[in-house]
């Protein structure tokens, strides 16, 4: 049995219909897209307007209907079918932070806890950046210097130019292969860092423990404190596996997340990440080796980009049929968080892999997309 939210509410059943996946999104053909590189334009606007929804959880969280907005209500329902059909369990479409869709499938609920996987790296670079806001580190400091001499197996000159930046930006160049362990002799020295580009799991989840050595503080206990309790998400870390932390949340709470990042920091009245330069790099290409990638953020838009698993550079946009400023936190099993200031969307997608059981960007982004835009009208 499937429940959605189209607004107004109602209720609406079609045949089910074929869905079909695009070819892997490496196969995607390029469409025309802004892939001019953002630290030489202007800075997005920052969405005015924006509705924020209540702390409390019980609180009414206002919704804007498709009519409104001039979007296609029938294909809104046959969008519901793919979804349901693809293992999906909730999703959710904001548009100015009004509800406009939410879709919730089988026994799922809105308040149904489910894994984020590595779409949870963007609140981890979230954390990171008010960490540095409060003065507790910079992301020119030293891994080192947190964590202590000897945390890699690393020869000792090489371990000592990995920094947070590293890190944040996939670039410490240490050895992907032993993707998730977090144990000095699973990091071995691959390249300099900053040479290469490499998504890895093991570094990544060491920045929480940087975070902690900084702020003298459970890196959980400070980022409920400042970040997850000031915007009324629910959820928790749990560690899985060789030391990889996985963050588990309604899928409500995602949305209010990416609402916080639509609004580049700001909740409401409140200031929760008082960097701006910090929220405009974190969500800029990184590094050169990867222009597809910021801080942990998954970036469309550019005019070529690599992929978890492969020293491979592909040609033209991560996502064709995306908005070119979309930004992303993409987890395995194909949960989704989309923001895209220029629309002033979010759009969050928690459920089973779609199959091709990949850690990061797949081939249901085009697919998805591909609806979603029709839909639109984009």
């Amino acid at each position: 049995m499937k429940r959605f939210f189209i607004a107004p509410a109602q209720r609406l059943r079609i045949p089910l219909e074929l869905a079909c996946l695009c070819l892997l999104l490496i196969t995607c053909s390029k469409s025309e897209v802004d892939t001019t590189d953002p630290d030489s334009g202007n800075p997005p606007v920052l969405p005015q307007n924006l509705y924020y929804p209540p702390l409390q959880a019980s609180g009414q969280w206002e919704t804007t209907s498709m009519e409104s907005l001039g979007w296609d209500a029938e294909l809104a329902t046959s969008l519901n079918t793919y979804l349901e059909t693809e293992g999906t369990q909730a999703f959710i479409i904001l548009k100015d932070g009004k509800i406009v869709m939410e879709s919730y499938f089988g026994d799922f609920t809105d308040s149904s806890l489910w894994y984020w996987a590595s779409a949870g790296k963007t609140l981890t670079a979230f954390t990171v950046g008010i960490a540095q806001a409060d003065g507790k580190l910079s992301l020119d400091d030293r891994t080192a210097e947190y964590l202590g001499v000897g945390w890699t197996s690393a020869p000792p000159e090489k371990e000592q130019k990995i920094r947070i930046a590293h890190q944040l930006s996939m670039t410490t160049g240490l050895d992907e292969s032993i993707f998730e362990c977090t144990l000095p002799n699973c990091l071995q020295f691959k390249a300099e860092s900053g040479s290469r580009w490499a998504y890895h799991n093991g570094p990544y989840t060491l920045l929480q423990n940087v975070v902690a050595s900084a702020v003298s503080e459970d890196f959980s206990l400070y980022f409920n404190r400042q970040l997850r309790n000031r915007i009324g998400m629910d959820g928790f870390w749990l560690a899985q596996g060789e030391g990889n932390n996985i963050y588990y949340s309604s899928a409500r709470s995602m949305a209010r997340f990416g609402l916080l990042v639509l609004s580049k920091g700001v909740w409401d009245s409140e200031v929760i990440l008082e960097d701006p330069a910090y929220i405009e790099e974190m969500v800029r290409p990184s590094q050169s080796l990867n222009k597809a990638y910021g801080y942990l953020w998954w970036l469309n838009g550019r005019d070529r980009y690599m992929a978890p698993g492969s020293q491979v550079v592909f040609s033209g946009p991560l996502i064709p049929s995306a908005p070119s400023d979309l930004i992303a936190g993409l987890g395995k099993n194909d949960q989704k968080l989309y923001v895209v200031p220029s629309q002033s969307l979010v759009i969050i997608r928690m459920g089973e892999d779609t199959g091709d059981a990949l850690v990061g960007p797949s081939s249901f982004d085009n697919a998805l997309w591909q609806r979603l835009s029709e839909m639109m009208g984009l």
